[in-house]
């Protein structure tokens, strides 16, 4: 992969869980059809609907350990304790192969990781919320934590947002449409 092609590219969405990063990344997906999502890999189990391959890479915690002692990795870390989070080599240049632009739904100090890695061929944007209490309404709204889960991320986002402004654009998400109409705008000069 050290002999990049000009047309690697790849856009980083960052922000804390709840921003609606993952919204804003799915939007993209339709409206640019050479974007194509980087599937991350965890050592967590399933939750829900979850399948393996299209919404994570699912790893025992002992086969994510190997991959990393192989250097299967291009960046990783551990989010929470004993949960580990990262983008596959291989998962990279699958999309590239194809041709097409890579995009992430990354956490942001695995965002920052990869935009050091690679300057400017990547386009990192922090999605950053209206304020720290809109943050906590959408994560209860959401009905998929507990009570104490919530405010850890919570507590997480206030720390993550401290590091926007290593990002190359902040999209504030207070109005969905706006917010999606400054993404387009943003990607779309990136592409070119």
């Amino acid at each position: 992969m050290e002999s990049r092609r000009r047309f690697e590219k790849m856009i980083i969405f960052s922000a804390p869980s709840g921003a609606g990063k993952s919204t804003i990344v799915r939007h993209l997906l339709k409206v640019f059809p050479r974007l194509e999502f980087s599937v991350s890999a965890t050592s967590r189990p399933p939750r829900g609907e979850e399948r393996d391959g299209v919404s994570y890479h699912f790893l025992s915690p002992e086969e994510f350990r190997a991959r990393v002692e192989r250097g299967d990795f291009v960046e990783w870390e551990e989010v929470y304790a004993g949960v580990c989070y990262g983008t596959l080599r291989r998962e990279m240049e699958r999309i590239w192969e194809r041709g097409n632009t890579i995009v992430f739904d990354i956490d942001v100090k695995g965002g920052l990781k990869l935009k050091r890695l690679f300057g400017e061929q990547a386009l990192a944007i922090f999605v950053m919320p209206p304020s720290v209490e809109e943050l906590r309404r959408r994560l209860i709204m959401r009905g998929e934590d507990t009570p104490e889960n919530i405010e850890r991320r919570v507590a997480k986002a206030e720390l993550e947002m401290a590091d926007a402004p290593h990002f190359d654009c902040v999209l504030l998400n207070d109005s969905l449409a706006e917010a999606l109409a400054t993404a387009e705008k943003v990607v779309g000069a990136f592409l070119g």
